[in-house]
């Protein structure tokens, strides 16, 4: 992932892919929460996936995924690395794709994605489904600034809050985090955020019972603010110590900024906010 949903840490997209080329192995970048603002395939990835279900489409109405091949990488280079599209496919009449796919460029891998397992696995949108997506994709330069704008603002008024020990935003991170983020991030630090409530589980839970605004979902790239409490929803079946090993801790919050006025998106969260109870008073 480009940025991480949870954690919102920022992968250093050329470093990796550099390596990778070393050791013929292509850099697939899930884009997902960071379209327009990340380009991964400027530094060096090979491929780049979506859910279309997030920004692109941006409604939270239709349910798909894209596959985007930058046609920058060799595929036959270290064959040995790439045996299904280096070696005779008997799924399609023996075809060998990096040969097959030599008239239209560096295409092999998206080439076979699209001839034998689109194929055999069905997975294609219905044309409603499409429908929406293009719709949604034809809004998205005017969406994503505004994402990101009430994302900003949203995080700098979190750090202010009593009830917070902290907040994880890729522009507020310092040092090499924040150099990272501002080199492969062009256009806005996206609309991820994440914050521990001072107060743990039982805290959390009270924030999300309190909303009004901000619609309680697991989703990212609505149009409408979203809020999850990991602990206590997609990780509740794993016990304290495996959530924390998967970086997730009791009091921790994720939103997903949407468009709608920010002082709504403010005024929602700090009612939600008192409800979750403040930081405890550290004896003396």
């Amino acid at each position: 992932r480009g940025i991480d949903h949870y954690r919102s840490a920022v992968l250093k997209i050329g470093e990796v892919a550099a390596i990778g080329r070393e050791f013929g192995i292509p850099l697939i970048v899930d884009n997902t929460a960071a379209p327009l603002t990340a380009r991964p395939f400027e530094h060096g990835a090979a491929v780049v996936v979506y859910s279309s279900t997030k920004y692109l489409g941006g409604h939270g109405n239709s349910i798909g995924g894209l596959i985007v091949d930058g046609g920058n990488f060799d595929w036959a280079a270290k064959p040995e690395r790439q045996p299904l599209l280096n070696k005779p496919d008997p799924a399609y009449h023996g075809a060998v794709w990096v040969e097959a796919a030599k008239p239209l460029g560096p295409i092999a891998y998206i080439l076979k994605a699209r001839t034998t397992l689109l194929r055999t696995h069905g997975a294609a949108l219905s044309p409603f489904n499409a429908f929406l997506t293009i719709q949604g994709v034809e809004t998205l330069a005017l969406r994503v600034d505004r994402h990101f704008e009430n994302a900003a603002k949203v995080a700098d008024w979190l750090k202010q809050r009593p009830e917070i020990v902290s907040v994880n935003y890729p522009g507020l991170q310092t040092g090499d985090q924040k150099a990272t983020a501002d080199k492969y991030l062009t256009r806005g630090y996206g609309a991820l955020i994440g914050f521990e409530l001072a107060n743990g589980r039982e805290a959390g839970a009270r924030f999300i019972d309190a909303l009004k605004l901000v619609y309680h979902a697991a989703n990212i790239g609505d149009v409408r603010s979203l809020a999850i409490h990991p602990a206590s929803t997609t990780h509740s079946q794993l016990s304290p110590a495996e959530q924390l090993s998967a970086g997730v801790t009791p009091g921790y919050v994720r939103l997903a900024i949407g468009i709608e006025h920010i002082d709504d998106i403010l005024a929602d969260l700090g009612q939600a906010l008192d409800a979750a109870g403040k930081q405890p008073v550290a004896a003396e």
